[in-house]
């Protein structure tokens, strides 16, 4: 069986997206999800994202992990797949749609994506940095001399430590160096460093306020593949009003046999 399929990056965060509301892949056949994203035997992304038809929204967004499996919350990928729809004519410029952890309203300016998230009720410090779930999961440990950490086995000990089993952690390692934060991710589902993280990013920016070291949003950030902006509002240690804003961009469209 041939598919079509659309490939899309957010800040260098790579995706497959499917038009699946005719139901061409099943989301439960992992081994076919893996060995798309795989980047020697198939496409190749950072994870894959079905649309199917929904009840309360313009459509649905069901996001896997490189992994296979279904994964949580997935913030440039939620930018990624307003601007397809919006390609594709499944949805306007403005647009509502349900994703794991609920219902998402996005606006598409050309190649620029404004996606809502969801509230943060509640945080945890846990030795000295913050961890708290954008939709997924977030450890954010405030750092220096980012770009030369060893992302990869750092972030690996902390995604598995104990205080975050059964199901691990994302982690994320932050300098601000002047208004910005730079940030780098090691993602959980992938098992490695990407070039940006939607829901980190907003973790990190949230953190950043919660800690002081900001003193209200917006928060500019720059990623390893990019830079975005989050925007909320915090009050009694609730943060709410959630926007995540950066690019999306339309990389090619394709057909393969799976």
């Amino acid at each position: 069986m041939n598919i079509t399929f659309n490939k899309y990056q957010g800040a260098g965060n790579d995706f497959i997206i499917i038009d699946n509301r005719k139901g061409v892949i099943n989301p439960g056949d992992e081994n076919i999800i893996n060995k798309l994203c795989d980047r020697r035997f198939g496409i190749g992304a950072d994870g894959l994202i079905l649309v199917s038809d929904a009840s309360n929204g313009d459509f649905e967004m069901k996001y896997f992990n490189s992994d296979g499996k279904l994964g949580s919350m997935c913030g440039n990928g939620g930018r990624c797949v307003a601007h397809f729809t919006k390609k594709s004519g499944i949805a306007g410029n403005k647009q509502k749609f349900l994703a794991f952890d609920g219902i998402h309203e996005a606006t598409v300016d050309n190649d620029i994506v404004r996606l809502q998230m969801a509230d943060v009720n509640n945080y945890k410090i846990i030795n000295g940095s913050y961890f708290l779930n954008t939709g997924s999961p977030h450890y954010v440990v405030f750092t220096e001399g980012v770009e030369k950490m060893d992302v990869f086995n750092e972030g690996k000990k902390l995604r598995w430590a104990p205080e975050f089993a059964p199901g691990g952690t994302n982690v994320n390692f932050v300098e601000i160096i002047n208004d910005t934060l730079h940030l780098r991710t090691f993602e959980r589902g992938v098992e490695d460093e990407t070039l940006a993280c939607g829901t980190g990013i907003t973790a990190s920016a949230i953190a950043s306020v919660l800690s002081g070291r900001f003193v209200s949003a917006p928060v500019k950030v720059k990623a390893r593949g990019g830079n975005l902006k989050v925007e909320f509002d915090v009050k009694d240690g609730k943060v709410t009003n959630i926007w995540l804003t950066g690019p999306a961009t339309f990389v090619y469209e394709g057909t393969i046999k799976v």
